[in-house]
């Protein structure tokens, strides 16, 4: 949800009026947002709310709030419930072009019913965007080591990817409805008009080519998105309310060292087990690296003995419990580090602030993504999660010295901590370049809004 806010405010940068349908359990936070924005944006983007009919029964509108990947999986079924309503709203304001996540593929008949173009909106890299395109073919091309049976190449990509067999998906053991659900999603995309990606060209240059080749699809990298919240009250209010003070959280970090702090954060959607939980407190405590965590479980009691004296009340770690301004605490000169469970928008954010990360990959696009940050851009370093997570109790414990360990690499002061400091930190250049006029991502928009319009206009001539 948060990145397409930030779609809507690329659009109204460029005096494009836009209109983003969201659910009314959703609205405030969204609304709360855009008050947020300079008055030249504000002004530009409206919200209508989308209500999910009586018959489809959903108690939740949100996916992070939702306690398992089952539940999950039924919520994204129920979204196309929304169809009718989405159909309404869109004879109502008459849009000229829909920008849907990927997650609607039946917004295409709605976009012919129109005789509008239809874009898809992807918060994945272009990486995964390559990989998905190749696995969906009816004999995905892959290689199994010799020496390694349980290691799978894929074939067909301009750069080399390795992945254990357990961190691939098998959609037909976890949900018939997914598989149908991405089945969907491929067959829109090839009626669709093109795609915009979360994403920058300076980024995965190779996969942003071999991807438009591939598919012949027309695409635009258009990311970082977040990058259109320059402000501080901006940042910190991007997304849900945070469940801290920022003024103390920023106060906190003041009195740290620069490029001393750890950032921990596993998203919204997963909760760890007790036992793991301790296993992190403990492996954060060994490295002996400060850091913040944003944990969701409400419980205190999986800390170890004496843990919140030894380390929380002396200064050396605070928890966040709940949703924390993310972006606030990147960018801050203390923080040098990003333990992140991969998703997209973090991976991208900790690239923007010229952090190296230590991936810890759990579902969905997380091992596709693990691997451009580990192996191709070679910014952060792995865990060693293995497996792909169906349920939160499967999960393979990680012990403490591990997580120690592999802390104390990404956040030392030696030859290899540094070699990924200095890349990341260019790569955040890099990223803040392409969303500045000239910039590679600011010229794709461009391009996309003049495109957009010149159709516009033929329909008026036909």
């Amino acid at each position: 949800m948060i990145p397409m806010v930030d779609m809507a405010k690329l659009f109204a940068a460029r005096s494009v009026r836009a209109t983003i349908l969201t659910t009314p359990a959703n609205a405030a936070a969204v609304q709360s947002t855009i008050n947020r924005a300079d008055d030249s944006l504000r002004h530009r983007i409206t919200v209508a709310l989308l209500h999910f009919p009586s018959s489809a029964a959903v108690d939740c509108e949100n996916m992070s709030c939702l306690p398992t990947q089952v539940a999950r999986q039924n919520f994204l079924g129920s979204l196309a419930s929304l169809r009718q309503p989405f159909d309404q709203v869109l004879r109502e304001i008459r849009p000229d072009c829909i920008v849907a996540d990927m997650f609607y593929p039946w917004t295409l008949s709605l976009a012919k019913e129109l005789g509008i173009p239809l874009l898809f909106f992807h918060g994945m890299s272009l990486l995964t965007l390559s990989v998905n395109h190749s696995m969906n073919r009816p004999k995905p091309p892959l290689e199994r080591l010799p020496d390694n049976p349980e290691t799978v190449v894929i074939l067909g990509l301009p750069r080399r990817i390795e992945l254990k067999r357990s961190q691939i998906p098998d959609l037909s053991k976890i949900s018939s409805f997914l598989g149908d659900l991405f089945r969907q999603l491929g067959e829109a995309e090839m009626g669709c008009s093109g795609v915009l990606v979360n994403s920058f060209y300076e980024l995965e240059p190779d996969f942003a080519d071999h991807y438009k080749k591939a598919t012949g699809r027309k695409t635009w990298p258009v990311g970082p998105v977040s990058l259109c919240n320059k402000d501080l009250d901006e940042k910190s209010s991007r997304g849900d309310t945070a469940c801290i003070d920022s003024a103390n959280c920023l106060s906190w970090l003041d009195g740290k060292p620069p490029s001393s702090v750890l950032y921990v954060c596993f998203g919204s959607l997963f909760q760890f087990s007790p036992a793991q939980l301790r296993e992190m407190a403990l492996g954060f405590e060994a490295s002996n690296t400060p850091f913040i965590w944003v944990v969701r479980n409400k419980s205190s009691e999986w800390l170890p003995e004496g843990y919140e004296e030894r380390v929380l009340g002396g200064g050396k770690g605070m928890i966040i419990r709940g949703w924390a301004p993310q972006i606030l605490i990147l960018n801050h000169p203390a923080v040098g580090g990003f333990l992140t469970h991969c998703g997209w928008n973090s991976c991208l954010e900790a690239v923007t602030s010229g952090l190296p990360m230590v991936t810890w990959p759990l579902f969905a696009d997380q091992f596709f993504n693990e691997r451009l940050i580990v192996d191709v851009l070679k910014v952060g370093i792995g865990v060693g999660a293995t497996e792909y997570v169906v349920e939160e109790e499967e999960i393979r414990v990680v012990k403490q010295d591990v997580i120690g360990s592999v802390v104390s690499r990404v956040m030392g002061g030696g030859e290899e901590a540094e070699g990924m400091r200095k890349r990341v930190r260019e790569l955040g250049v890099m990223a803040r370049k392409a969303v500045e006029l000239g910039g590679s991502s600011y010229v794709a928009m461009g391009e996309l809004i003049k495109e957009l319009n010149e159709a516009k206009a033929a329909r008026a001539e036909s």
